[in-house]
Formats: C-alpha cells, structure tokens, sequence
C-alpha cells in the first residue's frame, strides 16, 4: 500500500507539466462548452460561465469552483437544479442569483453578495448552506500538489479544496476506515445526526476524482455492513463521482435519514444528467447469495496405482510450488503468477480428494473456473474439462494430457506461450499408454526435461494472451505460462519420486 501510495504521489507530479500545456485559460469555458453540447436540454451563457436548463423555472442555483464544474453542472435538469455558475480553479465566480452553497468561507461571502444584490431588486431571495478521508492532494492544473501525504498515510476530514483535515492516520482497511461513520451518529458532535436502529437511511459515498470503481464499491460495501450492524436500514447508496476535486484520490461518507415522504422526494425522477437513477428497492435485507446447483460427473472407475497411492502428495507438491512461483515479470499484465497461486490456495483448501480420475480432473476444473481468472484460468479449464472425457484406461493420464493440449491449440491459437512447454510434455506422455507401470517416473522425468524448453520462449513473439499486445523490446522473459507448466509437472515429477 506504501508503494501503491508513493506511485499515486509521483504520477501527479509527473502529470502536472502535460496537464498545465493542456489546459489553458480557456479550459474551463471549454469545459463547460462540451458539457452543454453533450446534454440535451443544457444551455450554456459562455461569457457569464453559467450553465442553464432549457425550461426557465429558475428556481436552485447553485455556485461552484471550476474543478467541481461538471460535479454542479450535472445537477442540472427538471426536478432538480436550474442553474451553476462557475470560477476559477479553487476560486469562487463573481455574484449571482443564488441559493445552495457548501460551508467555505469564499462562497458564503458570494452567496451572501448575490442574495443581498437580488433582493435589493425585490426578488425573493434565501440561501441554504450545506455541509470526508483522503489518500492523496489534488492540484491546480500546472503546479504541484497543494499538500503532501506521506507514503503509508490517510488525512480525515480534508477539505476539497486541500484545507486540512483534523488528523492524519496510517492507511486502514475500508472497514476500518468506513466506521469514522460513528461520529456522524455522536451526541458529543453538535452536528450529529440522531439515529437509532431501526432507523431508514441514504448513503452517499463519493470519489473526488483518483479513486477506482473498484475501491469505490469496497468502500460501499463496508460502510452499508457497518451501518447495518448498528441497526440501521440502508434503503439507497449512492456510489459514485457526485463532487470531485480534480484527482483527488478521496472519499466521502454522507447520511441521510428518511421517512417515506423524504424517500419518495428522493426517487422523484429528474433530467439531471448526474443524478444516479437508482433502484427503489430496499439495499438492506437483499438477498445476494444464491446456490448454484453443480451437477455430479459421472463416476469413474480407476485402478490402484499411481492415482489412489499417491494423489494428495501430488496436489500438495503441485500447490506448494504454485504458492512460491509469482513469476510473470514484464509479460503480460502482471497476474500470471497471483492467478496461479489463487487455485493452489483452493486446491490446499479442499478436503476431499476424489479416487477416480474423472471424479479428480471434473473437481479440479471447477475450482479453476470458479477460483482463477484471466488467460490461465480459461486455458486450464478448457484442458481439465476436455481431459476428465477420456476413460479410464491404463494410458488415461496420457490420453487426458493429449486431449487437453489439443483443445488448448483449438480454442486458444497456437503461438509461443503455454504450448511450448506443454506439447513436446504430452508427446512423451503418450509412451505411458504402452510403458509397464515400473517405467511410468522415467517418462515422466523425460516429459519435464522437454519442458525445461520453456527458457527459449524468452526470444519469440507472442502471438496470443496480454503479452501479444505489448511491445516486443518489453518482453525479455520466459514467457511465464510456460513457466507455470514446468514447474507444475517438475512439482508432480518430485512428489512421485519422494
């Protein structure tokens, strides 16, 4: 996470100079621009910086900095705002008819300038102000971070504009961090909101900008189960960028509490093109598992030997290796070795070992599918399942391998990746087929020293998987599902022999 955090910090950095050759001074009024072409029923006043729904009941305005620009803006619509005016980067717009405003110092004075302005000339005027943890700065578009997080650290309360926040901690799990939650719920907090279980809530988690949808949803997730355990009803969540800050890497944690009216206000459709148009079923009391009914395979009948006497040492020997083997370096896109060691941690994981080989390899094939993803996880599936087809005869492993090997050509294309290692292998194992049992470790030992090969797919071009789309000045390592193969079959090789 340290090194996670430090990379985000030197990205920014490095990103400033391209981003201040991008945006010019005109960049917010192209900005804005943009927006109104591409949301029907938008207007936009280009010399006042205000943009403005097609039907005039100009009732909410709202005023905002030009990195929370499309933030305000996409509020816009029937049903919802009737207006945004924009300022500079972290700089609020001269005045206007106003009357949402967020509690900054700079926009209240505004606000309260417009309201004073407009109803000097009668109009009827009020203004409502409404009122977070941060792994990252944002910035003014050409200059540097307006502060630094150290590598390893998390700031609570950070304002979006880079006002501190009220401490800084080391970087906690999202269930840690989602349980600040309490102090919204506090009575000792002057601004608490009371709520007791039982209660029906809205929550709002927002990205300010640098934040993955995955993180986002972990986020999510987190703060509804804690909620949850209090007792409280989770009725919406909203996930989403609502109110970013350039590239913050950020989050906010918002609740409101609700009645059925509150609720139904809530629901009530808009045009605004940000507004997230959610389900209006209940988040809590879902129920999310369902059970998937696998079917048996068929059971296979097996000799004794090879398979009844030694099968769990093998798993063990092929897990164990895959657990110490993370190699896929710059091929790729940096998972071969992570997905590998997902079924080895399955595979070390399951109790029953089946004793037959179908039993074994139909087993296998559905941990894989189930557990291992990306390239590797198709390509061993497709090899287990088309592999548990063949009988159980005195050439069954071979038979299996050589199955499995022709339908990863099939389906997968042929190329210098897994079949490099794994065909001249299964071209030796057919000997099994007419080799007495006491012959079968020899073979075997030769099957992994023709894999041993894999070392010479360091100079060929892929022409299939993630390294086939990288640049070939890039790619100076064994390719790494070649890897995998030999050090699954040395793994098999070295439990027989033990």
């Amino acid at each position: 996470m340290k090194k996670q955090n430090k990379l985000r910090q030197t990205q920014s950095r490095r990103t400033c100079g391209n981003v201040s050759k991008m945006l010019q001074e005109t960049c917010l009024q192209s900005s804005l621009k943009n927006y109104a072409q591409v949301h029907l029923g938008q207007n936009l006043l280009y010399a006042q910086r205000m943009v403005t729904p097609n039907h005039h009941a100009l009732l909410f305005w709202t005023i905002m900095t030009f990195n929370e620009s499309h933030s305000h803006s996409g509020y816009i619509g029937v049903g919802m705002l009737s207006g945004a005016v924009a300022g500079a980067v972290f700089a609020s717009p001269p005045p206007g008819i106003l009357l949402i405003m967020k509690n900054y110092t700079g926009d209240r004075l505004n606000f309260g300038i417009a309201v004073e302005q407009a109803r000097s000339q009668g109009a009827q005027v009020d203004m409502v102000i409404v009122a977070d943890v941060c792994l990252s700065p944002c910035s003014v578009p050409g200059c540097l971070p307006s502060f630094q997080l150290p590598p390893g650290e998390m700031e609570l309360g950070l304002g979006i504009h880079g006002e501190p926040g009220i401490k800084r901690s080391k970087v906690a799990s999202a269930d840690e961090v989602v349980k600040t939650i309490s102090h919204m719920t506090d009575s000792s907090n002057k601004s608490h909101l009371s709520l007791k279980s039982g209660d029906k809530v809205v929550l709002c988690v927002n990205n300010l900008g640098a934040l993955s949808c995955l993180e986002i949803a972990v986020v999510s997730k987190a703060a509804v189960h804690c909620l949850e355990e209090r007792g409280m009803l989770v009725v919406r969540v909203m996930s989403g960028p609502f109110m970013t800050s350039l590239e913050m890497a950020r989050m906010s944690l918002s609740l409101m509490k609700v009645d059925e009216e509150m609720l139904r206000l809530f629901d009530a459709k808009t045009t605004a093109p940000a507004w997230p148009n959610l389900s209006t079923a209940s988040v809590s009391g879902r129920n999310l598992k369902k059970n998937l009914l696998h079917t048996s395979s068929t059971q296979w009948c097996c000799s004794t030997g090879l398979l009844s006497s030694v099968i769990r040492l093998v798993l063990e020997s092929v897990c164990r290796i895959l657990m110490q083997h993370q190699e896929e370096r710059a091929a790729g896109d940096g998972d071969c070795g992570s997905t590998h060691a997902l079924i080895a941690n399955g595979m070390a994981q399951t109790s029953r070992i089946p004793g037959n080989l179908g039993q074994l390899l139909a087993d296998l094939a559905l941990l894989v599918q189930e557990r291992m993803g990306g390239s590797s996880g198709a390509l061993h599936c497709l090899f287990l399942s088309v592999a548990l087809k063949q009988n159980c005869d005195g050439a069954a492993w071979a038979k299996a391998l050589h199955a499995g090997t022709e339908a990863m050509k099939r389906y997968g294309g042929s190329g210098p990746w897994y079949l490099d290692a794994l065909c001249p292998a299964a071209e030796e194992l057919m000997k099994l087929s007419t080799a007495p049992p006491d012959g079968h470790i020899t073979i075997l030992q030769s099957a992994v020293e023709q894999i041993l090969g894999a070392e010479s797919t360091r100079n060929l071009t892929a022409r299939a998987g993630r390294a086939s789309y990288v640049a070939s000045q890039h790619l100076t390592q064994p390719d790494p599902g070649a890897v995998a193969v030999t050090a699954i079959l040395k793994a098999i090789l070295n439990a027989l022999k033990a």
